[in-house]
């Protein structure tokens, strides 16, 4: 496991402008994830400074070559899980290692990947969960679904084996785009998945069933979601960062609600412009640093 003071979970624009002032204020920063959906064909035309339309790919790759300029590292990785680490910081794992940070920057926007089943929120609590380490705890010896395509979702199908051996994965009708390596760990784990979509639930005290689009149905006593990939909110449940709907909450200096968590970009709300991402990036990195010199030593 590497160990470093700050990490931030996200390459968009309010992660790298985070990684810009942590990094040039001395502080040893990795900048986690892929590139964000901005970074491609994306004509840009309202942000300050640029005479000419800029592509969004261009504005990123200007952002990541002036955060690795300061000493920033930037690794292209999907960030599995969050957790609080027993001796203090954070355990962070990807699909391809582990990290330990004393401080963390939440950046990764705000998901919108819905399951699209229609009485989802009906059972918010009562069967569906979105935080494996919160809740399989509850599930213990029990039969569940994890829903979701990628990698993600197979990674949290194979932390239920913790809880029971009854763990099914879902793709909600979307294409595997998991790797071959995790579809190969489900099948040794013994772990099926169904390429169904799951089209409404059922119970009256809870969930005890699934109903497909096929008409087909499935016993099941809990469904975690996992579609797409791991997200801010995703992190947030496993953090105990308090939430505002899909959203993060912090206050005017990116703080969250959990010492050592800061927040910035889409996943915080307000006006998702690329603008406003830059300028809460900067604010969490000021926080951050203030954070890592006087805890991180």
């Amino acid at each position: 496991m590497t160990n470093i003071p700050l990490a931030i979970i996200g390459s968009g624009p309010a992660g790298l402008s985070a990684g810009i002032y942590t990094a040039r204020a001395g502080i040893d920063t990795l900048i986690i994830g892929s590139d964000p959906k901005i970074a491609g064909d994306y004509d840009i035309d309202n942000y300050f400074g640029f005479g000419e339309t800029i592509s969004g790919r261009e504005l990123m790759q200007r952002g990541r070559m002036q955060a690795e300029r300061f000493g920033a590292s930037i690794v292209d990785e999907r960030v599995l899980g969050l957790h609080h680490a027993d001796y203090g910081g954070f355990h962070i794992k990807t699909n391809k290692g582990s990290y330990h940070a004393c401080g963390l920057v939440l950046a990764t926007g705000v998901t919108r990947v819905r399951p699209g089943i229609d009485n989802l929120a009906f059972y918010d609590g009562k069967g569906v969960s979105y935080c494996v380490s919160c809740d399989g705890f509850f599930y213990r010896g029990r039969s569940v679904i994890v829903l979701g395509e990628g990698i993600y979702a197979a990674n949290q199908a194979l932390e239920l084996l913790s809880y029971t051996p009854h763990v099914s994965v879902c793709t909600q009708g979307a294409p595997l785009s998991m790797t071959d390596e995790f579809k190969e760990r489900l099948k040794a784990a013994g772990i099926p998945i169904i390429e169904g979509r799951v089209r409404t639930l059922q119970g009256e005290n809870g969930l005890s069933s699934v109903l497909f689009d096929d008409g087909t149905s499935k016993d099941v006593d809990g469904l975690f979601i996992a579609m797409g990939e791991a997200s801010s909110l995703d992190f947030a449940y496993t953090l105990g960062v308090e939430r505002n709907g899909v959203f993060l909450v912090a206050d005017n200096e990116q703080k969250t609600n959990i010492e050592g968590v800061f927040a910035a970009g889409d996943c915080t709300g307000g006006f998702l412009q690329i603008s406003v991402a830059v300028g809460e990036g900067a604010k969490a990195a000021k926080s951050a640093i203030a954070h890592v010199k006087k805890l991180c030593k």
